[in-house]
Order: structure tokens, then sequence, then C-alpha cells
């Protein structure tokens, strides 16, 4: 009963108060939501990585030319063009490993292409026909090129979906010409709409033969990356440590120091994925936990000003008999209840503004999970009543110490 009559007499003085109750859970209220906030956007920015990743497959192994250091990526991923990497590399390894199923060289531009008085600008993708396989597409009309186009450098091309839209609207695209660099294509084929894979909407792009990106488009005779498509997730170790002995033969590479490729597979990207998201998210929840630091030092403020406001009460409380354990409930449990209404306002705005996040991201194309974490609502309630007897035991000791007949006489 008494705690129940406490609690009432807490919420009685918040409606009373309420600018300066406002004003005192606002350090918790900004905390909580950030630590609601950073944790659901963190574990979406995963889900977001993790689907990309799971789009383009769980059985690929990647090539990238360069070497990377033991806790970073190759350099290529910087931007660096390096031309170590050849499309006769992936051919023999394609060729001498039984358990690759496809491989692709890759090279990508982005361009301007047009069709009868109608530009768009495009990614251009440079690869073999292996890609419908490793991608696990297909053509909606016509075919994808064959090896035949590859072997000689043909000018013919694969459009994307909204590239279809947006040069051929309501047409058939079969046999017409497009212009990329101002060379005529043949159009042979349509894919089917894949969206956004690995962070690239191949929806508007087209393909061409890799020779072809090689010798008409770009005048290099390297590639940007490769993939390979292992036929069983249990021989893709197997395949990496093969495509390294390959690669060393064929780069004249004597000790595994100076490798001047990089060789990944999607199951041990998630793995890296899954250690820096979570130390991201540690980082981060550390940040906002300092704002919750803030609040609580704001509670006891306030606190201890209602301790001063409040002396009168305090002394008629033990002069009818109160004693000191009541008054330092009291006070706790008046500081527990504004901690809490803070944190509750602040798990509420966190997650409607996870909330909104979600449906932005997703609109833009990306498929983003709405994610609030059982963890992240303990670990604030938690936090919030840890700090809520951390600073509320100095005030409410205070109230406690002092003599019910000075206090009756305080004015």
């Amino acid at each position: 009963m008494v705690i129940r009559d406490t609690i009432k007499m807490s919420l009685k003085n918040l409606r009373i108060n309420k600018m300066r109750s406002f004003l005192t859970m606002l350090g918790i209220i900004i905390g909580i939501s950030s630590v609601i906030l950073i944790t659901s956007v963190v574990a979406g920015a995963e889900s977001l990585i993790v689907n990309q990743v799971q789009g383009i497959g769980s059985n690929l192994i990647g090539v990238l030319p360069g070497a990377s250091e033991q806790d970073g990526p190759p350099a290529a991923v910087f931007g660096i063009v390096i031309t170590s990497l050849k499309d006769d590399d992936v051919e023999e390894i394609k060729e001498k490993l039984p358990h690759i199923i496809a491989g692709s060289a890759y090279l990508t531009a982005t361009e301007i292409i047009s069709a009868e008085n109608v530009q768009t600008t495009v990614t251009v993708f440079g690869v073999s026909p292996d890609y419908p396989n490793i991608a696990e597409t297909s053509t909606q009309i016509g075919n994808f090129f064959v090896e035949e186009d590859k072997a000689s450098a043909n000018r013919v091309v694969v459009l994307g979906s909204e590239v279809l839209d947006n040069l051929f609207p309501g047409q058939d695209a079969l046999g017409k010409k497009i212009k990329i660099n101002k060379d005529n294509y043949t159009v042979v084929g349509v894919m089917k709409s894949q969206g956004v894979v690995g962070f690239q909407n191949v929806d508007n792009a087209v393909f061409i033969p890799i020779t072809t990106a090689q010798k008409r488009l770009l005048g290099i005779n390297y590639v940007g990356f490769a993939r390979f498509k292992v036929d069983k997730e249990e021989n893709i170790a197997e395949t990496v440590d093969g495509i390294k002995i390959i690669l060393r033969e064929r780069h004249n590479i004597d000790n595994p120091t100076g490798d001047d490729f990089t060789v990944e597979n999607t199951a041990a990207a998630l793995e890296v994925l899954g250690s820096i998201t979570g130390a991201l998210n540690a980082f981060l929840v550390a940040i906002a936990g300092i704002s919750l630091i803030v609040g609580g030092i704001g509670i006891m403020n306030i606190m201890l000003a209602a301790v001063t406001e409040r002396i009168k009460e305090i002394g008629l409380r033990k002069a009818v008999g109160a004693t000191s354990r009541n008054i330092i409930t009291q006070f706790l449990i008046e500081t527990v209840v504004i901690t809490l209404t803070g944190a509750v306002i602040g798990m509420l705005i966190g997650i409607f503004l996870a909330f909104i996040i979600s449906i932005v991201i997703n609109s833009l194309g990306y498929n983003w999970n709405f994610v609030i974490t059982f963890t992240s609502i303990a670990m604030s309630s938690v936090f919030s009543i840890a700090i809520a007897i951390v600073f509320g035991v100095y005030p409410a000791k205070k109230a406690a110490s002092y003599n019910p007949i000075e206090a009756l006489r305080y004015e």
C-alpha cells in the first residue's frame, strides 16, 4: 500500500510540474531512443547486406585483383586499378576445377546509351555467357549471348527490364539497334526483373560479352573481378585453394605473401560482417549511453531541487512517524517513476523512428528488415532502473537526513 501510494504521489508530482518533469526526463528520452534506434539501424543494415550477399548466392567465390591486408579489403575495393587479373585466368580455372559449374569475368562501366532518339544512363556489364547461371536468373525475351559472341567480340547486347521500358516502351526490342559509345549493338534478349543485387540495380543495366567490353568499349586487356559458382557449399574451401594454386602458377608467384589477387567466398564474408556489425553496434550504443549518464545527472539535480522545495513536507512526515527508510523509499520511487516514464517515451520514439527509416529504405528498393530486439528493450529498461537508483540515492539520503524539527522551521 505504501509503495502504491508513493507511486501515485510521484505521478501526481509529474502532472503538477509538467515542464520540469519533461526537462528532467529529456536526457533519458534521448539516450533510450538513441539506443533503440542504433540497435535497430545496425540490425537493419546487417540484414540489408546479408540479403544482398545472399541474393548474389551463398555458393559463390569471388576473385579480386590485388592482394589484401590480413585485416582489410583488396586495393581494388578502393578504386585502385589493378591489371593482374585476366579473362584467360578465369577460363583456365573453369576448365581445371571440377566443382565449378559456372564462372565469369566482370567489367563494369557507366555509359549513356540511346535508341530511336531516346537516351538513358545505364551500367554496362561485360560478362561471360555463364552470367545467368551465376546470378540465377534468365531472359524473359530472347536469349543471352553465347560463347561464339564472346570469342568474336560481337556487338550484341542484353537489356535489363527497366532499360527496355525506357528505350522501347511497349515494343519488341529483339533485333533492334542501340548505341553504346557511338557503336551500334544488336539486342538479342531482355533479362527478367532482378531488382537491386549486390547494391546495384541490375534492371537498369545492359550486358555485353566481356571481350566486347574490353576491345570495343574500354580498350583494356584485364578484368575487374570474377565470380565462380560451386556445385555444393561443402566444396567451397577446396575450390578456393584450387583457385589460388592456379593463379599462382599463371602469375609466377612462388610465395603466397606475393599474391596479386584476393579470393573470398560469401560465407566467409557473412562471418566477417557479423563481427564488424557486432563491434560497431557496441561502440555506437556506448556513445548513446553517454547521454543516459548526462540524463541521470539531470535527474539528480532536479531531485535535489525537489528535496529543497519539500523540506517542510519531509519534516511533517517524520513528525507523524515516517522513518528515514520511508523517506529514502519515497524519493527513490519518485526517481524510478520519472526515469521509467522517460524510458518508455524514449523507447516509443526510437521504435517509431526505426520504423520510418525501414519504410523509406524499402521504398528505395532495398530489402531492409525492421528489427527491434528484445535485448535492446531489456538493456534500455535495466539501464533506466540502474540510472534511477545510482543518481537517486544521494537526493533520497539527503532528504532522509533532515531533522524533523529543523525541517518544520525551514523557510
